[in-house]
């Protein structure tokens, strides 16, 4: 039973590890998760409606909690350090995180629970069985928590102090910057009109009656015996475009396909009341030698904002950009930082920057070709 139990702390601490690490690169990825889950809530419970909006308020600060808690209890455990509160504590997070999933897959409330954020997309149901194994596998360790070996000891400590620090240091880079690591669609290197193409056409698996049997096809029949029962989508993944929602517009009509040619440095504006404007003189700045010189760079503003906001933005800022409508989450997926800028060359990401990390007009020449 020993080894048993052995084996489970390895399973259960590497996962959580992994799940808070991947999450730690993005944590503003999940505090936007976290935003959807409380909004559901906020709908579907109103007596707590205040008690939602309140979290909602201060998603940043919980993801970060959520994202070093996952990492710490998972080395704590993996390490025999303080097992019997670690699996109390491991207990009490799955039992919540298994009822977020089932809660979203029955209800098919929110999609994709973002469990291992961008790195590794999990359908609901998928998540909930996930969490249903883990939860499992803790309470057979909370069950004969006290033949746990502890290993509380100065190394334990020192490695438990370390790994709080380094996991919070890499949130708050993360936060304070751009994610060090990009999982997304848009990231640098990517070809936007690209990730909008699927990899290869559907395939079906058609279900087929005929005689009273089900016959199950790749090809749909062309007798006219055969009636049509259900079918299955064989390939999703590859079917799929990685891109499916990014679209720009504004008054003088659709700009999607025109913002992927040419050069072009898109500032993302997700909300102007909530935005760190700073460095916005910074910005114009370097905007402004770039393109003195290079006149082929084309500047806009991407936002999600209303235009009475923006053009009051603009007025402020004594700045006449054109700007393109894009939608809430498509620009929070693009971009974390609010602002940021995003560069295009011929629809090819070659450059995004939080407004913490503003590069040097030769910089950005350079990025393009």
């Amino acid at each position: 039973m020993k080894f048993l139990n052995q084996i489970i702390c390895f399973i259960v601490g590497a996962l959580f590890i992994f799940s808070g690490a991947v999450k730690a690169i993005d944590p503003i990825g999940t505090a936007i998760k976290l935003g959807e889950y409380f909004e559901v809530f906020a709908t579907d419970v109103p007596s707590l409606n205040g008690l939602f909006h309140f979290l909602n308020q201060n998603t940043t600060i919980l993801a970060v909690i959520f994202v070093v808690s996952e990492v710490v209890l998972g080395t704590a455990l993996l390490i025999g350090f303080k097992r019997k509160i670690t699996v109390w504590l491991l207990f009490l997070m799955i039992t919540f995180f298994t009822f977020l999933t089932f809660y979203s897959a029955y209800f098919n409330k929110v999609t994709d629970c973002g469990c291992f954020g961008d790195f590794l997309p999990l359908k609901p149901w998928e998540s909930f069985t996930k969490d249903v194994v883990l939860l499992v596998l803790i309470s057979i360790l909370l069950v004969q928590v006290k033949k746990l070996t502890n290993k509380s000891n100065f190394f334990t400590f020192v490695v438990m102090l370390s790994t709080t620090l380094l996991t919070g240091f890499l949130t708050f880079y993360a936060i304070y910057f751009e994610p060090p690591i990009d999982f997304r669609a848009y990231a640098i290197d990517k070809n936007i009109s690209e990730q909008m193409k699927s990899e290869e056409p559907p395939r079906y698996l058609y279900i087929m009656e005929k005689d009273g049997q089900e016959f199950e096809m790749t090809e749909y029949p062309t007798d006219p015996a055969y009636k049509y029962v259900s079918n299955k989508l064989l390939n999703e993944a590859e079917s799929k475009p990685k891109i499916t929602d990014y679209s720009l517009w504004n008054d003088d009509g659709d700009f999607t396909q025109e913002s992927l040619t040419e050069k072009r440095i898109f500032i993302l504006v997700h909300n102007v009341k909530k935005g760190n404007f700073d460095t916005f003189e910074k910005i114009k700045k370097m905007i402004s030698e770039v393109t003195a010189k290079n006149a082929n760079i084309k500047v806009a503003i991407l936002t999600s904002d209303t235009q009475q906001a923006i053009d009051a933005f603009k007025a402020s800022q004594n700045i006449n950009f054109p700007f393109y409508y894009i939608d809430a989450t498509v620009i929070k997926t693009i971009a974390r930082s609010n602002p940021a800028l995003w560069m295009l060359d011929e629809g090819t990401v070659v450059g995004k920057y939080s407004p913490n990390d503003i590069p040097n007009s030769e910089t950005v020449l350079s990025l393009f070709k």
